[in-house]
This record gives C-alpha cells, sequence and structure tokens, in this order.
C-alpha cells in the first residue's frame, strides 16, 4: 500500500499540520486518507502522543500512528528565528493550516493568521483549541476531560447514574475533531467560489456544548421554558445493556410496531393497545416505564435467543461486543475494515480502517505514521531552500531529520 498515488477527494491539497495529542491529527489523517499532502508540523521533541505506550519503537506508540499515517513529518524549531523563515517558505504553496497551539503563542511566534494572509490570500486557516477568542474563556488549556465536564456531559452521567463520569473515550477531541474537518471542507467549497481564503475557529467548548444539545436541551428550547434539560429516553435508569441469563444483549424497541411487537412477544398483549404505548408522545413521558419492561424481562433468556427473537420481529438488537470482539467481527471482516500495513520501521501493524467510501475517490493508506523530522530535509528542499541552508539548520539543532536506521525514531 505505501508508494500509492492519492486519489481521493482531497488530492492535490496541501495541508500545514500544526497540532498534537488526538483532536487535529484526528482531522488531518482523515485528510490524509483522502488524498490530501498533510505536513506534520511537529516541536524538535515531537507530539507528545509519539511516546503513549505500547510502541515496538520509542516515539513511535499505537496512539500516534493511529491518527498520524498518511502524514510527512517536519520537526521544527519555530522560535528560531532562521527556522521560522524556513518554514514561512512552505505558506505560500499551502491550501489548509491546521493549529492548535494557543492563538496567543501563535502570535507571538508571529504565526497567526494576520501574519501568514498576507503571504498566501488563498489559505484556510484554521484553529482548533478549548474555547472561542469571543468569549471571557479565551486562551484557557483545554484537554478532553476538562471539556467533557464544561459541556455538561460529565454531570449527565450524575443524572443517569448517581456520580459524574467521563466517557470511555476521548469523545470531546474527536467530536471536535470532526468539527474541524467539516469546517475545513466547507472553507475550501467557499474559497472554490470566492478565491478567498479564510480563518476558522473550532473551539472545543462550543462544539461539545453544541454536539451535546441538540437532544439535551429539550424544554429550554422555548421560552418560557416547558420543562428542564436532559432528554429523559437516554437519562432513563434502565437504558442501559440488559442483562440476560448469560450475559448481555443491547435491545431498542423504539416505534410504536417495535414495541407492540416486543410486547406481543413477551406475552404483554394486556398492554400493546395503552395510549402510553402507542402513542409516541404518551410513550415518551413514559419511556423509564418501558425500559423496566425490557430489564425485568431479559433475564428469563439466554443474549443469544434474544437476539433471534429480535431478528424475527425485525426490531433493532446487537450483543454487546468488546473491543477485542471487534477485531474478529465477521462483517469488519468482510469489509476489511482493519487492514494490516508494512511499516518501514515499525513492522507488520493493525491500522483502523477509514470508515467513509467514495466510490469514485476513495480513500487510500500510502504512508505509515511517520518517524519524528522523517521528511524534514525533503519537504526544506520542496520549499526551495539550497543544501547550505538546509545544513545550517541542521547544524543549529533547528530542525530534526529521523535517522535511516530503522531500529532509531
Amino acid at each position: 500500500m505505501a508508494g500509492e498515488t492519492a486519489a481521493g477527494p482531497l488530492a492535490g491539497l496541501r495541508v500545514l499540520d500544526m497540532t498534537s495529542v488526538l483532536l487535529g491529527p484526528y482531522a488531518t489523517q482523515i485528510m490524509g486518507d483522502m488524498g490530501a499532502d498533510v505536513i506534520k508540523v511537529e516541536s524538535l521533541d515531537g507530539d507528545v502522543t509519539r511516546n503513549v505506550t505500547p510502541f515496538r519503537t520509542p516515539g513511535m506508540g499505537a496512539v500516534f500512528m493511529n491518527v498520524n499515517r498518511n502524514k510527512r513529518s517536519l520537526s521544527i524549531d519555530l522560535k528560531n528565528a532562521a527556522a521560522r523563515d524556513a518554514f514561512l517558505k512552505l505558506v505560500p504553496e499551502a491550501d489548509v493550516l491546521v493549529c492548535s497551539i494557543r492563538p496567543n503563542a501563535m502570535r507571538r511566534l508571529g504565526l497567526s493568521y494576520e501574519d501568514l494572509k498576507p503571504l498566501n490570500p488563498g489559505l484556510i486557516y484554521c484553529g482548533a483549541y478549548g474555547f472561542s477568542e469571543n468569549g471571557p474563556y479565551a486562551g484557557r488549556p483545554a484537554y478532553d476531560d476538562i471539556i467533557q465536564a464544561a459541556c455538561g456531559l460529565a454531570a449527565l452521567h450524575e443524572r443517569a447514574d448517581g456520580a459524574p463520569a467521563y466517557s470511555r473515550t476521548v469523545l470531546a477531541d474527536k467530536v471536535t475533531g470532526l468539527m474541524c474537518l467539516s469546517a475545513v471542507t466547507m472553507a475550501l467549497v467557499a474559497r472554490g467560489r470566492s478565491g478567498k481564503g479564510q480563518f476558522v475557529e473550532v473551539p472545543m467548548f462550543e462544539s461539545l456544548v453544541a454536539f451535546m444539545h441538540v437532544e439535551h436541551l429539550q424544554g429550554a428550547s422555548f421560552e418560557p421554558p416547558r420543562g428542564t434539560t436532559g432528554y429523559e429516553r437516554v437519562l432513563a435508569p434502565h437504558r442501559k445493556p440488559y442483562r440476560t441469563s448469560d450475559g448481555h444483549v443491547a435491545l431498542l424497541p423504539y416505534t410504536t410496531r417495535h414495541w407492540t411487537s416486543y410486547l406481543d412477544a413477551i406475552g404483554r398483549n394486556d398492554i400493546t393497545s395503552e395510549i402510553w404505548v402507542t402513542d409516541p408522545a404518551e410513550r415518551s413521558r413514559n419511556i423509564a416505564r418501558l425500559y423496566k419492561i425490557v430489564a425485568e424481562t431479559t433475564p428469563t433468556r439466554s443474549s443469544t435467543e434474544w437476539l433471534t427473537l429480535f431478528s424475527e420481529i425485525d426490531v433493532p438488537a446487537m450483543p454487546v461486543l468488546g473491543t477485542e470482539d471487534l477485531l474478529q467481527d465477521p462483517h469488519l471482516d468482510e469489509i476489511g475494515f482493519w487492514p494490516l500495513f508494512q511499516h518501514p520501521s515499525e513492522g507488520l501493524i493493525r491500522m483502523v480502517g477509514q470508515p467513509i467510501r467514495f466510490e469514485e475517490t476513495p480513500a487510500s493508506y500510502r504512508i505509515g505514521a511517520p518517524r519524528l523530522g522523517e521528511h524534514s530535509v525533503d519537504i526544506l528542499r520542496e520549499a526551495d531552500l539550497d543544501e547550505t541552508e538546509i545544513n545550517e539548520l541542521l547544524s543549529a539543532g533547528s530542525i530534526r531529520q529521523a535517522c535511516l536506521d530503522h531500529d532509531t525514531p
């Protein structure tokens, strides 16, 4: 797969990726999968996730590799004037710059949108960081856990389960990463019409508040309010995988037909005609009551029996799969969701596949996640720096070029 020519919908675009950890790298990896030439601009120490275990080689951790394929690494000290000048030579040829560095730090480096716009009026400059610059939280540091607490997510767990809790995935980073990807592609469409680039802000806090409150604004959607916030169906105490006689299953009667078919199947014909079952508005007010019936009934049969029954009556149901189970899932196996890739330094690795499918312009896995500074010299040559300038930067320690020893990142 390495060396494939990009054919995706973003082929021909160049992206300067000045992000680290998960939010930005997740967005820019998808851009790379979709054909963009993504240059990962790293400090001399590199992205912090490089050394999050497990890894075969220091600097090439699993988390890092899962969000940094299809990128080339430029390791550079942007606080050094000569190195910064070298970086600026990349800007005129770039289509997109995505940055997760806080705006004040970028301004101090002379790399704000206002600084770069004169060099490239068509540049899409996306700032993806914790809080909007237009409010009193501007400039605060933020990571996934902080945003999960601030946006209301942790408190919703308290309403449902009695204690605040974080999601067991880095939800805020990845949701904001997808919003970043969406924002950049929309800005590219707008540039295609106007010829003008622009600054795009994608703050984590506001993104997650918006994401959460599509359903949870509820009664506060009206002025004056018609009830409290919080979507009762999602907060119902029995909305969870249901215990069976030998495990757990996910069962979700949702429509009127689903509920009447389910209740008929378990012998609860006495309530199938009740208005609180058949009327959607009344059912939504009584959903906790219905979920309690499910929770009380599922222990009477095995998981296989319930899954067979729900398949027969065409009601949504799935087994509760663990992360290890998914590696052998027949559906994911059939569609090739876990592609194997021969990485030049890390050997054979399993990758998280790209779920988006384009029939005419497919995603591709062309290069594995780069070693720190693996492409520094090549990228600066493309920016028309001569060998003397590059060697001076190397000698001064202002850029890093990965050595060719595959045992060293």
